[in-house]
């Protein structure tokens, strides 16, 4: 049996907005048309991972305060890590995290907390702790609509190639036309909700991208009755687009 492995970071400090339901999404969407999903869980104080032997590595959102203790141990893999972007494992990073992988957090003292420097965007914090992105969104991603909810207080600047373009809703900062970050084998952004179950073609970009690279062939998915969700879907574009006009 076909299987992927998942490396869940630090699930006891970065699971806001049900996150974690990202993971069993596509655990569900593997398990039905027949594959596995083995997930190992890293938090402080764990062995240290190789994340190099992961297909897929994911995290979760998380206030500053969280940020900040976890930055401090996540650096330490920080060359680990960069060979794993380098070597295509794919990474899915929700909020905190996706601040996490830039150069630096600027909280609202002043206060910086280092980044990865993975990618080179930066993040500095609203002044106004009670001004917030905050509500539902709606991305152009490609040729499909993207739904999700945002609470950030944190403005991502210098993003050279965004996940997808605002409809609804601010993105990166305040009233931006972009949100996220993408690149092959990663997306980072500030979609909660959980992202993966309100937007199946995303779970299944992502599942097909980790099984072709894994076993060097072309993998083609069992479509699934995915009609549900887009019941759901075009009632809440609806609703949100319907808005915005």
């Amino acid at each position: 049996m076909k299987e992927i492995k998942l490396l869940y970071l630090y699930p006891d400090m970065l699971e806001l907005y049900g996150d974690y339901g990202n993971i069993q999404v596509l655990k569900y969407r593997l398990e039905k048309r027949g594959f596995n999903l083995i997930v190992d869980k890293y938090s402080i104080g764990n062995e240290a991972p190789d994340f190099t032997s992961y297909d897929i590595v994911f995290a979760g959102g998380g206030a500053d305060n969280e940020q900040s203790i976890l930055s401090k141990d996540l650096i330490k893999y920080k060359d680990n890590i960069k060979e794993a972007v380098e070597r295509g494992v794919f990474f899915l990073l929700i909020c905190g995290a996706y601040q996490l992988f830039g150069k630096y957090y600027k909280g609202v003292e002043g206060d910086i907390i280092p980044g990865l420097e993975v990618f080179n965007y930066y993040t500095v914090a609203e002044p106004d702790r009670k001004k917030r992105c905050i509500g539902n969104i709606v991305l152009k991603v490609n040729n499909t609509e993207v739904i999700g909810f945002e609470n950030h207080g944190g403005q991502t600047f210098d993003i050279d190639s965004p996940f997808g373009k605002v409809l609804f809703g601010n993105g990166n900062k305040f009233g931006d036309t972009e949100e996220g970050f993408f690149k092959e084998n990663v997306i980072a952004t500030y979609l909660h909700g959980p992202l993966l179950a309100k937007n199946p073609k995303i779970s299944d970009y992502i599942i097909s991208y980790c099984l072709e690279r894994k076993y060097n062939e072309k993998i083609e998915l069992e479509k699934l009755d995915d009609s549900f969700e887009e019941k759901c879907r075009k009632q809440l574009l609806g609703k949100f687009l319907g808005e915005k006009e």
